[in-house]
């Protein structure tokens, strides 16, 4: 299991999000508190982060634990961004080490980040990667069961779909193939945020202008809302719609 975080709102800076919080990510990769799966999330870490008059998003990836890397505090109390989606990752058996394979994955203006496990990765996983065409399989951004999800949302976002809309029928794709799957998800192309609830917590909290979806709340001040289990979300700014989804 990972844990993530996904923002939009008035600009700030990233640490504010991640690193300043007495329970955020950053002390979420070694005590998470309501992590159901694995104890720690030292396999790798990432955020992603929209620039002014950039639809493009840039990202910071590495290997290792966020604790380990002196250079991402440093970042992140001076890089400043209206809309994040970071991730710290604990890797899947049978899941690709590297940079490659940390969230959030990445293409065009999106951002994507999966919470969870496909288990029997990768080997009864063959009909859910056999739905992509052969050229998008070859191009996975990792050999990873997060990897496959991405590729399947995305191909469906270049397909023209919504954001909320390519959540949904991946998950209900990927459920079809895998009862056991563990699927809470987070994507977002900086104006809004989809995400999906399907085996894990995940929470959210409106602010003046901005919303904050999360694994987990990252302090203990009141309106952290949660979800039912198999929920699909969309949020921005002005507020989150919450539907059952499956």
């Amino acid at each position: 299991m990972c844990r993530h975080l996904a923002y939009l709102g008035p600009t700030v800076a990233i640490g504010r999000l991640l690193v300043d919080p007495p329970a955020g990510l950053y002390r979420q990769s070694w005590a998470p508190r309501l992590q159901q799966y694995g104890s720690m999330n030292a396999d790798g870490f990432g955020v992603g982060w929209y620039a002014e008059h950039d639809p493009v998003p840039a990202r910071y990836r590495r290997a290792g634990p966020i604790w380990a890397d002196p250079s991402f505090t440093d970042l992140a109390r001076v890089v400043r961004t209206r809309a994040l989606l970071a991730a710290v990752r604990s890797a899947t058996d049978g899941c690709a080490p590297g940079e490659a394979a940390a969230a959030p994955f990445g293409a065009d203006r999106w951002l994507f980040s999966h919470n969870g496990a496909l288990p029997g990765w990768p080997g009864q996983l063959g009909k859910l990667a056999a739905t992509l065409p052969p050229e998008e399989l070859l191009d996975l951004a990792a050999a990873s069961d997060s990897a496959l999800l991405w590729a399947l949302v995305l191909h469906r976002l270049r397909a023209g779909a919504p954001l909320d809309t390519a959540l949904a029928q991946t998950v209900l794709e990927a459920a079809g193939h895998c009862a056991e799957a563990r699927l809470n998800l987070l994507l977002t192309d900086g104006t809004s945020i989809a995400a999906v609830a399907w085996g894990d917590s995940l929470c959210y909290r409106r602010g003046p202008g901005s919303v904050l979806l999360a694994s987990e709340p990252y302090d203990d001040l009141p309106g952290w809302e949660h979800p039912p289990d198999r929920s699909l979300l969309l949020a921005d700014p002005d507020g989150v719609t919450v539907r059952p989804l499956g």
